[in-house]
């Protein structure tokens, strides 16, 4: 028997499906791929859908191994063909098995414009196992705003073969399949799930009529996007039982008591909060005394609290309670009567709410869907933009129908809605596209998987508030010839002008980057003269990322994020001003992104991942007053909050509350929870790959100066540090394979027997507290020690990880005798592994509020100095060049070993502790920190953004207008308001928020500025740059600098290193009230700079270049061109611009009190003079 020796990846992980080949058009108008691949095989024949997903693809290779493995700790187990380096995050929402029903389901998409584009992209980057895309039109240039597969040379062409090509290069694991003739009904007997786009209503309700007849039923969803408005419905069938309603994880609690009674009531450990509801169903185990309940009978839960419930059952006559206990969710399934469409249209039911502003408005949309339908069938077209004619029609087909209406007739009918309605009906626009093929392409993976709860059955939405404030002119709604011409149907060509001169920065370029670039390409932003769009992101792409970051593809792998998703952006709108930058958006990078650069700015979308970078941007965009439009996803949820000067408040307004953190000594010596071991797990692979064989190359690196740093910090870690580095190049050193796999055997010992006996020593099991109370009592978990047997797969699997990485941090190679299981067997048994015995008065810590479990003592620093002089005697051991390999912990490559060591770790931990234990994934999941993330999520969120960069855009819309969002795809939830008003602080008769800022001018002296603040009844009793006090009215020696100039201050105190090209700083100033109260006021700016002018002769070109090259060559350094280098990009270009061909006009040159040249700027006046004269 042999072992692999590429890594457990080989063993544990699946399969990848095979690729398909190139896309090929076939005779019979049909497009499919070109091999035959065992996809193509089961997916093109005649056989029925259901047929189709008889078995997992390909599953004969997965079996086929040779080789019998080591099976790693925690198995993945037969994952089918999920490509785990692919969707990581996409698993770590629906689970394996909703994977695997994917991965089985072909699906149709019906109508290639801009919304069937976007389901089709979103349902193809899930991976399932086929889309067709039908349509029977051709790419016309109005389409152009709402597909970012068309560009224009597909004008013409067939809509779903212009498509094909593009979407199969986000996922070659996914057949793409077209049909350009007339859809049949028999037809959608091979799918499992049908999507209409654009289809009449007879035609819809006849085809809902067979799949929902059909044995077994077919999904059936129609959507459409009509200007601001759009609508869904569901028919999963007559009978659609959904597994999992909301896809969260069953909640747990650790039992305290239980009460013998009639109902039993059940207390928790107030650990953390019970999520429990009335009517859950949750099972009990590990319960002591009252083993009764251990039987594995769901019990029904009452009177749910925060720590505590009751059950409906009698105790009474029960065992007592002693100590113990688990009590876990049992999730239900839920059944679901789905109505076919021809009853629903009549009968619509209960319309999902979400927006209570808007609360009679569904039922309004009902009947406009309807009345459209209508139109175009009698007429055979949309109405007009800007037709009142049509719109009247349109108005009245309404009206007819809500007459004709038995039940839930409308009393009033809004005909402003409804003719916004008219106006833009024929316009797919491509937030609305976003938001829609998100939602749509959603409930296609319920359909496919039954997990999340399914739209039941109608849903509706509207965005008419992103219209401008002005009512356009007819004429201003036209269409132009141009590619953004159903868009300007709807808002109008005035602000098509505002989108395409606008200048926007979008901070990062992963998931929603990449959505928001496409949409801000088809929408035209930044695509004028004088546009330009900012982008910046300093990672790189990962192959994790392309199963939902949709711009880069697996050839752009480790290239920078930014420039590839600009690159991409630009093919889709090749008018898109748009620069890529790899800054990280911070402090540091404040001379790339300074000032000026923000002063030029109209609007910040952000695009991040982390809330610190999400408050950074916030602050500048409070500072410079610009609009942030703020967005985020975590897996099937999501949320968008818009941040408009003075209307809303900031993003750091408010924030969620910090994330609860074990205690250190639970994480150490008493978890109860797979968790607290991961975290341990993660701990201790860093300490042991990463920071020991850092600390030995930082001190063969420079001894002497280590060495004295360890000896001047003298505490227990410096102690820790020198016992870590010495115990390495010492006892533990390694120089062969065998010594690794020696080191690998007596860590395990050590970790998973030698401790937990000296813990449980030192701690029995019968052991009290000082108050007498069992001292494992919960949540503590009393832990028993491992056997070691190379017989436990598990346990060989982790030496053979452990030492493989051991050896990578020494350079010593691996031999190939480790593939055999026997021989790899044997030399671990020749290990001599030391007995060992506990210890007395050993210190184990207990208190919850210890931040470090390493002991102090009081000779720590006589003990760093033994430890010094034993260091330089290890290192005269050492081979010349010694130098070791620490391994920084990835989560993302299965073929190094560092999560089979991290979830061995994990796993064989839990096992101490009677812990269930979990797969890699499930153990990447956690201790790599991985976020889940799904495109449908991200589309919902960018395509509600970008309905709110309309309104910022347009300019003028009150607060109520705007909205924020928080949406859950599962549920599903979609819950809409508008923003909170920031907060207003008055003083006397001002007021001013958080989006104020106080200019003085003339820089003042710190009395002038006291005064200043006087004579507005504030006392100024403190004022600070950055952390830096430069005045206290406590502080009697700080009324000597009364008469200073507070730049002076903060340069002299604050060491304030101010550029050249900046002419003011801040400081925040403590004030309070006549009466002493605080008083909250704002930013205060103090320009410091004053200017006189001087006039200055007409050079000539050439003589001003050779004059004044260096000062302004410097300015132009400094950013004091904006507009050029805005306009000509590069420095060595602005300044080649700049000197070479902009000075022949009259100018001004300012200069400061001290005669310096600071600033330049061009006043132009027409042509320059011919002669040598004065200007003014």
């Amino acid at each position: 028997m042999e072992l692999w020796l590429g890594s457990s990846s080989h063993y544990m992980l699946p399969r990848k499906r095979q690729v398909g080949g190139e896309v090929v058009v076939q005779e019979d108008g049909e497009l499919n791929l070109a091999d035959e691949s065992p996809i193509k095989k089961l997916c093109t024949d005649d056989s029925k859908g259901t047929e189709c997903n008889s078995g997992n693809i390909n599953s004969s290779s997965s079996s086929s191994s040779d080789k019998p493995p080591i099976m790693a700790m925690g198995n993945n187990g037969n994952s089918g063909d999920i490509d785990e380096d692919l969707h990581s995050r996409q698993l770590a929402v629906y689970g394996r098995e909703t994977m695997r029903r994917l991965f089985a389901s072909n699906i149709l998409v019906s109508g290639m414009q801009g919304l069937g584009a976007e389901i089709a992209k979103n349902l193809v980057l899930a991976g399932v196992k086929s889309v067709t895309l039908h349509d029977e039109g051709v790419v016309q240039l109005w389409d152009l705003s709402g597909n970012f597969f068309f560009s224009e040379e597909d004008i013409g062409k067939n809509r779903a073969l212009a498509c094909v090509q593009k979407l199969q290069e986000l996922n070659n694991a996914v057949l793409i399949s077209t049909l350009t003739t007339q859809l049949t009904k028999e037809k959608l007997s091979d799918f499992q799930a049908v999507v209409f786009t654009d289809i009449s209503l007879d035609k819809a309700i006849e085809f809902d009529d067979y799949c929902h007849n059909h044995q077994p039923p077919i999904s059936f969803i129609k959507s459409e996007v009509r200007g601001l408005f759009g609508s869904v419905f569901c028919d999963f069938g007559p009978e659609f039982t959904v597994l999992d309603v909301d896809g969260e994880d069953p909640h747990t609690g650790i039992v305290a008591s239980i009460s013998n009674d009639n109902p039993a009531m059940i207390s928790c450990v107030d650990d953390e909060r019970l999520e429990f509801e009335d009517g859950d169903l949750v099972l009990f185990t590990e319960v002591h005394g009252m083993t009764e309940l251990n039987d594995g009978k769901p019990r029904k839960i009452k009177n749910a609290r925060p720590y505590s419930f009751t059950i409906e059952e009698n105790t009474t006559n029960y065992g007592a309670y002693e100590k113990g206990g688990i009590v876990t969710q049992v999730k239900q399934p839920k059944v679901l009567k789905f109505k076919p469409l021809r009853d629903a249209v009549k009968e619509p039911g209960d319309f999902l709410l979400i927006d209570f502003s808007k609360f009679d408005r569904p039922p309004l949309l009902h009947l406009a869907f309807q009345a459209l339908d209508k139109f175009i069938s009698e007429l055979g077209r949309f109405p007009v933009a800007g037709s009142e004619d049509d719109a009247t029609k349109f108005i009245s087909l309404v009206t007819s129908i809500n007459d004709s209406s038995a039940d839930g007739k409308l009393e009033e009918i809004d005909q402003k809605i409804l003719r916004h309605f008219a106006f833009g009906a024929r316009a797919v626009l491509n937030p609305m596209a976003a938001m829609f093929g998100g939602i749509v392409g959603q409930e296609v993976v319920k359909a496919c998987s039954a997990k999340f709860h399914p739209l039941f059955q109608f849903f509706y939405f509207d965005s008419v508030e992103s219209l401008p404030t002005e009512a356009s002119d007819p004429s201003d709604l036209k269409p132009l010839n141009s590619r953004y011409d159903a868009q300007i149907s709807v808002f109008g060509a005035k602000l098509q002008k505002k989108l395409e001169e606008s200048k926007v920065f979008t901070v990062g370029s992963g998931a929603l980057g990449c959505e928001f670039l496409k949409n801000l390409a088809l929408m035209g932003v930044a695509c004028g003269q004088n546009g330009k769009l900012t982008i910046t992101d300093d990672d790189v792409i990962e192959k994790s990322n392309l199963s939902r970051q949709f711009l880069f593809r697996d050839w752009n792998i480790g290239q920078a994020k930014s420039t590839v998703a600009a690159t991409a952006a630009a093919q889709i709108n090749s008018r898109f001003n748009i620069e890529a930058l790899q800054n990280r958006a911070s402090p540091e990078s404040e001379n790339v992104f300074d000032d000026t650069f923000w002063e030029n700015l109209d609007v910040v979308i952000n695009a991040l991942d982390n809330v610190n970078a999400r408050l950074y941007i916030d602050q500048r965009c409070l500072y410079f007053q610009k609009p942030l439009l703020e967005s985020g996803t975590l897996g099937a949820k999501c949320n968008t909050q818009m941040v408009i000067p003075h209307l809303t408040e900031n993003y750091g307004a408010s924030r969620d509350p910090p994330e609860k953190q074990a205690p250190m000594c639970t994480v150490h010596s008493f978890p109860h929870n797979i968790d607290h071991c991961l975290t341990w797990a993660r701990s201790e692979f860093e300490g042991l790959l990463e920071k020991v064989p850092a600390e030995v190359n930082a001190y063969l690196t420079n001894p002497s100066e280590y060495t004295m740093a360890m000896k001047n910090a003298g505490d227990a870690q410096a102690r820790n540090n020198l016992e870590s580095v010495i115990e390495c190049l010492d006892k533990e050193r390694c120089e062969t394979f065998q010594d690794c796999i020696t080191w690998a055997r007596i860590k395990f010992e050590d970790y998973f027997s030698n401790r937990v006996k000296q813990l449980t020593y030192t701690f029995p099991e019968d052991a009290t507290t000082s108050s007498g109370t069992p001292f494992w009592s919960a949540p503590k978990r009393f832990p028993r020690p491992l056997v070691f047997s190379v017989d436990d797969l598990s346990h060989l699997q982790f030496i053979l990880a452990s030492s493989i990485l051991r050896a990578e941090t020494f350079s010593i190679a691996i031999p190939d005798w480790v593939k055999s299981t026997q021989k790899f067997s044997e030399a671990v048994n020749n290990v001599m592994v030391p007995e060992f015995q506990p210890k007395k008065d050993v210190k184990i810590v207990t208190d919850e509020k210890a931040t470090n479990i390493l002991p102090a003592s009081i000779d720590d620093a006589a003990v760093i100095n033994e430890l010094v002089m034993k260091l330089e005697k290890c290192k005269e051991q050492l081979p010349p060049g010694f130098k070791m390999n620490p391994i920084q912990f990835e989560k993302d490559d299965d073929t190094n070993y560092h999560m089979d060591v991290i979830a061995g770790f994990a796993n064989m931990r839990a096992r101490n502790y009677g812990i269930p234990e979990v797969d890699k994934l499930k153990a990447k999941f956690i201790a790599g920190r991985i976020i889940p993330a799904i495109a449908t999520s991200t589309a919902l969120a960018t395509g509600l953004v970008c309905l709110e960069l309309y309104k910022v855009l347009a300019g003028g819309h009150k607060i109520e207008d705007y909205r924020n969002t928080f949406a859950n795809l599962a549920l599903p939830l979609f819950s809409m308001a508008e923003p909170v008003p920031p907060k207003v602080i008055k003083h006397q008769d001002m007021s001013w928020t958080v989006w104020d800022r106080w200019i003085i001018k003339d820089n003042p002296t710190l009395k002038q500025l006291l005064n200043w603040l006087k004579e507005k009844g504030l006392n100024a009793y403190s004022i600070s740059y950055g952390s830096c006090l430069l005045y206290n009215s406590m502080f009697p020696k700080h009324r000597e600098r009364m008469d200073k100039h507070m730049v002076d201050l903060a340069r002299d105190v604050a060491k304030a290193e101010l550029p050249p090209f900046r002419n003011h700083f801040d400081v925040v100033v403590a004030c309070e009230d006549d009466e002493d109260n605080d008083i909250d006021i704002p930013q205060i700016s103090i320009y410091f700079k004053s200017f006189h002018l001087q006039l200055f002769h007409w050079l000539p070109t050439s003589s001003l270049c050779s004059v004044y090259d260096p000062p302004a060559q410097a300015m132009v350094e400094h950013g004091c061109f904006p507009s050029f280098r805005t306009s000509f990009g590069t420095k060595s270009e602005t300044r080649h611009m700049v000197l070479g061909r902009c000075f022949p006009a009259p100018f001004l040159l300012l200069l400061d009190d001290s005669g310096n040249l600071t600033l330049l700027t061009l006043i132009r006046l027409g042509n320059a003079p011919d002669s040598h004269q004065r200007t003014s």
